[in-house]
């Protein structure tokens, strides 16, 4: 199938009031036509794996079209060269977790990548390397606590970035380390209170939402 194709197929499927939704979303696209996230991925269970696809649609600048890519790109394909490139064309932070949390948790780059960008300048980057830190957390069951362990300086250090997209990432990473098992959530609720004493404005949210959830009876009960 060719990306026009694919383009008119979206377009067949979008809804006006997605598309007018996504601005209530904090979801800014130039070129978007309105389809909904269950939609796009029956679409990508139906092209199946398209590493070539993937790359010619994430070019279209497509809103839906760029969902897609990160769904149908090849983890194993993708260069170095073509990460820096996609993360460097986010535009809005559910392309950005989606090209995360689709594609490149499963990279062999993922850990390096989530330190790399963790520490850029750029809103969307920078949400991107604490948004991989989230997802390896949660799908990488296999990872010793020390590689887990390791997230916390980057957490620590860029805790007083008070960009929206930013701290909510920064958070959503301390909590899903923190629910992997009782010893990283010791940890993490420890993170927690040294960020809570970092006179910022986004330490205070982070440290207080975080340790709402981490010492929650849901989180206990779930971890003993």
């Amino acid at each position: 199938m060719q990306p026009e194709e694919v383009l008119r197929r979206l377009k067949h499927i979008s809804r006006p009031e997605v598309l007018a939704s996504m601005a209530s979303f904090g979801i800014r696209a130039e070129k978007a036509y309105g389809v909904t996230v269950p939609l796009i991925r029956k679409m990508a269970k139906e092209l199946g794996k398209n590493h070539m696809l993937a790359l010619r649609l994430w070019d279209t600048g497509v809103h839906e079209a760029r969902i897609l890519a990160t769904m149908l790109a090849e983890p194993e394909k993708m260069t170095e060269r073509q990460m820096e490139r996609w993360v460097s064309e986010i535009a809005s932070w559910d392309v950005g977790d989606h090209f995360c949390g689709n594609l490149m948790v499963k990279t062999p780059l993922a850990y390096d990548k989530a330190f790399d960008w963790s520490s850029r300048k750029d809103e969307f980057v920078k949400r991107a390397g604490f948004a991989l830190m989230a997802y390896l957390a949660v799908h990488d069951k296999a990872a010793p606590d020390r590689a887990m362990e390791a997230f916390f300086a980057p957490i620590r250090k860029q805790s007083g970035d008070d960009r929206n997209f930013v701290k909510k990432a920064v958070n959503w990473a301390l909590r899903q380390i923190g629910k992997r098992n009782t010893h990283l959530n010791k940890l993490a609720i420890q993170v927690a209170h040294d960020i809570g004493l970092i006179d910022a404005p986004a330490t205070k949210w982070i440290a207080s939402n975080a340790l709402h959830e981490l010492q929650s009876d849901a989180v206990k009960k779930r971890l003993s």
